[in-house]
């Protein structure tokens, strides 16, 4: 397949997530738009899970046919696009200060606490850089910092896309092992918890490293921070950005 079958799917694409943005538009607004839409397929999402997504269900919610649902959105992995883009909200608002680190990590704890909200976000496969005006707006927040730091062009850009695949990373596996160990009545185990029913299985002769990381986390007893992440994202993204301080006084001193 070469990439001029794929212009017509990225340029349907960009119009229905920039739809209603254009301006200079005069008259009646509509009654039935691709933000309306939306806004109704996230509330279906967020009270029953996104297997519950429809095009049916959401012209049920809305009070139209199915059809006319289709006439503004013509596919469900479009809806799905622009579901995604409406579900991320606003980004934070960083403070205008010179601690980057400390801003970077105001980011990542809203992206965090935004997967905690709606976890079915994470079921939303990701095709492309992100091009809705709310997902560009989480990443010229997270931009803004990074270049402060002393990071230019694509090394930004860079930066910020794999902090956003970390959060996003570390908050899919939450979710599935949350899944997983799940009591009888549906109430999710701690990490704790697992981790010492592992303990007790674990033989330190075949699992030698396990054992030992295991046994220094039952002594240290620390699994997050006060910005509300968990340790594994805390600490990644603590030496993530120490590698970004690192790389760019070294080229500051070329």
């Amino acid at each position: 397949m070469t990439n001029d079958s794929k212009e017509p799917d990225l340029q349907r694409s960009l119009t229905l997530l920039w739809s209603g943005r254009a301006k200079g538009r005069r008259g009646p607004r509509p009654q039935l738009t691709v933000e309306r839409i939306a806004q109704a397929a996230v509330r279906i999402a967020d009270a029953d899970g996104l297997e519950a997504l429809s095009m049916h269900r959401i012209a049920a919610e809305l009070g139209y046919s199915t059809m006319s649902i289709y006439n503004h959105i013509p596919s469900k992995d479009l809806l799905l696009e622009v579901v995604a883009d409406v579900a991320a909200g606003k980004p934070p608002e960083l403070d205008d200060t010179d601690d980057f680190r400390h801003a970077v990590r105001h980011w990542v704890a809203a992206l965090w606490a935004g997967f905690q909200k709606r976890p079915w976000m994470l079921r939303v496969s990701l095709d492309h850089a992100p091009i809705g005006p709310r997902q560009l707006a989480w990443l010229d927040q997270l931009l803004r910092p990074l270049l402060k730091a002393g990071l230019v062009g694509a090394e930004a850009r860079a930066a910020a896309l794999h902090l956003t695949a970390v959060v996003r990373g570390v908050a899919q596996i939450s979710a599935d092992m949350t899944s997983a160990h799940k009591t009888e009545e549906g109430v999710p185990r701690s990490e704790s918890e697992v981790a010492q029913a592992l303990v007790e299985l674990i033989n330190p002769r075949d699992y030698p490293a396990l054992a030992a990381v295991y046994e220094a986390e039952a002594v240290d007893g620390s699994s997050g921070d006060g910005e509300a992440l968990p340790g594994a994202l805390s600490f990644g993204v603590d030496r993530f950005l120490d590698g970004v301080e690192t790389w760019v006084a070294a080229k500051r001193a070329r």
